[in-house]
C-alpha cells in the first residue's frame, strides 16, 4: 500500500471515529444531568451539604460539554478501538489477525473495570484531599474544575487497567516471556507501586492500593495467559 493510500485510510478511519464519537457525544448531553448527578456523588459524599458551584458565565455550558464528550468517548471506545484495528490489520500476519479481535473485545473489558474502580476510589481520593482543610476552611469548588479532575482520574485508572493487553502484545511480538515477567515480579511491584502512586495524587494509602491492588493481580494473570495462551 502506498503513503497515499495510507493517507486515504488513515483519514477515512478518523472520520468515522470523529462521527461515532460525535453522535455518542450527542446522545450523552440529553443525559448530561444524570451523568452529572452520577459523577458529583463521590463529591457530595465527601463533603455533605456542599453544592459544586460555577463562577463564570460561561462555566456551566463549557462543563455540560466537557461531560458530554467525557461521556461520549468512553461509549465510542468500542468503534475507536475497531476502527484503529481495522487500520492497522493491513500490516498484520493472519497469527496477529486471529487475536485482534479477543484482545480488542479484554481492552475494551479492562478500561470499563477500571473506569469503574477509579470511580469507587475518587470518593476515597476526595475525603482525603478536602480533609486537610479542616474546620478552619471551606471547600468551594467549581463544577469545570471538579470534573476535570474526576474525569481526569477515573480515564488514568482505566488507560492503567489496559497494560495486561500490552504485556501480552509484547510476548506476541518475542519481547517477552512468561518466565522473564516471573523473575522480575519484584520490579514489576515496585514499578506498579510507583505508577499508582502518580496516577492517585491523593497520598491516601487506600485509594494507592485500590489501584496497586487489582494491578498487581492483572499482572499475574498477563503471566498465566502469556504461559497457557501463547506457549512461552
Amino acid at each position: 500500500m502506498s503513503m497515499m493510500n495510507h493517507f486515504v485510510e488513515f483519514r477515512s478511519r478518523l472520520i468515522k471515529v470523529l462521527i461515532a464519537v460525535a453522535i455518542t457525544t450527542f446522545v450523552a448531553f440529553f443525559f448530561n444531568k444524570q451523568i452529572l448527578e452520577l459523577l458529583a456523588r463521590p463529591y457530595y459524599i465527601a463533603v455533605p451539604d456542599s453544592q459544586l458551584a460555577f463562577f463564570k458565565p460561561t462555566e456551566a455550558f463549557s462543563a455540560v460539554m466537557w461531560l458530554s464528550l467525557f461521556a461520549g468517548v468512553i461509549l465510542a471506545s468500542p468503534v475507536i478501538l475497531y476502527q484503529t484495528w481495522r487500520f492497522a490489520a493491513p500490516a498484520m500476519s493472519t497469527r496477529e489477525k486471529r487475536w485482534a479481535y479477543p484482545i480488542s473485545v479484554v481492552f475494551v473489558l479492562l478500561f470499563l473495570f477500571g473506569v469503574t474502580v477509579g470511580y469507587v476510589a475518587l470518593e476515597r481520593g476526595l475525603g482525603f484531599l478536602l480533609g486537610f482543610g479542616g474546620d478552619a476552611l471551606t471547600p468551594v469548588i467549581s463544577v469545570d474544575s471538579y470534573l476535570k479532575f474526576a474525569t481526569r482520574f477515573v480515564l488514568a485508572f482505566g488507560i492503567a487497567f489496559d497494560f495486561p493487553i500490552f504485556l501480552f502484545a509484547a510476548a506476541a511480538a518475542g519481547a517477552i516471556t512468561s518466565k522473564k515477567l516471573r523473575e522480575n515480579r519484584r520490579w514489576a511491584l515496585l514499578f506498579i507501586l510507583i505508577a499508582a502512586a502518580i496516577i492517585t495524587p491523593t497520598g491516601d494509602p487506600m485509594t494507592l492500593m485500590l489501584l496497586a491492588g487489582p494491578l498487581y493481580i492483572l499482572f499475574e494473570i498477563s503471566i498465566l495467559a502469556i504461559r497457557f495462551i501463547l506457549r512461552r
